[in-house]
């Protein structure tokens, strides 16, 4: 939501600050801002643009791209009720674990789709990335490949790469981003060399409008650019950060259980991994967690 509000803010006062102009000193002249928009400037930067992406990236890159930016509508990804509920789903695993040996776990991390426990936490259990990731982890303990103190590495490799698949999309649209300027001067020069072959020696009226339409190209790629999707690519670059944030408290209490650390000292290292801005104090986790919620 806050990202609508944004550009709303962004799109109205470059709107009022050129009606202003427009207007003269007499008022606003907001009709004036429909001769900004002309179709064939936004072709031609639109094409460069989708056209560039095409080029420089895979499509399941190009899928993450539009996905990432859809994401920046919902806000962030998490918020402290959220972190309550994961809270509770590893303090309830873990119990289980620490009455029935690891090896009452096995229908649930062999299984987590289906697991009752993981169900009971529907964000959590919506959540494949981060389901599959608690399950991942806690799996080579379970069926006794590993020892709990060569987990860490592969936690922390399966994190590093969720950390790269993020990026990928965001670094697609900074080069978008960085790009849009050079687009918006291309576009420009494409409507110079319409007026100059076809509009010269003409009305000056025409030749003027003429050579604003492909002005209007050049603005389109700078707003574009630094108004519009690097904003967006920073979002989006937040977003993934608070994304690995909730994998690294699933990475950081699993660890610590498989360690020998009881259920609730787990939860409590995971819980040093939040931010102020959703982190619950330790007094309030152990109450929420002794409690059931």
């Amino acid at each position: 939501m806050l990202v609508i509000v944004g550009f709303i803010i962004i799109f109205g006062g470059v709107s009022v600050g050129f009606a202003m102009a427009a207007g003269g000193g007499s008022g606003l002249n907001f009709g004036a801002v429909g001769s900004l928009f002309h179709v064939n400037e936004f072709i031609s930067l639109g094409g460069m643009v989708i056209g560039s992406m095409v080029v420089m990236a895979p499509m399941n890159v190009l899928k993450g791209v539009f996905k990432q930016a859809l994401g920046t509508l919902k806000g962030a990804p998490f918020s402290q009720a959220d972190y309550e509920e994961l809270f509770q789903c590893m303090y309830e695993l873990f119990q289980l674990g620490r009455k029935g040996g690891m090896i009452a776990l096995e229908e649930h991390v062999m299984n987590p789709e289906a697991s009752a426990l993981f169900q009971k936490y529907p964000k959590f259990h919506g959540n494949h990335h981060a389901l599959e990731y608690l399950a991942d982890g806690l799996k080579p303990i379970v069926d006794g490949r590993i020892k709990p103190d060569q987990l860490e590495p592969l936690m922390a490799k399966s994190l590093h790469t969720m950390e790269e698949e993020h990026h990928q999309p965001v670094m697609v649209m900074t080069k978008v981003a960085d790009s849009l300027p050079a687009f918006g001067i291309v576009a420009a020069v494409l409507g110079i060399i319409v007026v100059m072959m076809y509009k010269i020696g003409g009305d000056t009226a025409v030749v003027g409008a003429g050579i604003a339409t492909a002005l209007a190209g050049t603005f389109f790629g700078i707003f574009g650019s630094y108004c519009m999707v690097a904003p967006l690519a920073t979002n989006c670059d937040f977003n993934g950060h608070a994304e690995i944030t909730y994998m690294k408290v699933i990475k950081s209490s699993v660890i610590s259980f498989a360690n020998g650390l009881p259920p609730l000292v787990a939860c409590e290292v995971g819980r040093r991994e939040l931010g102020e801005d959703v982190r619950m104090g330790s007094g309030d986790l152990e109450t929420l967690l002794k409690s059931g919620g």
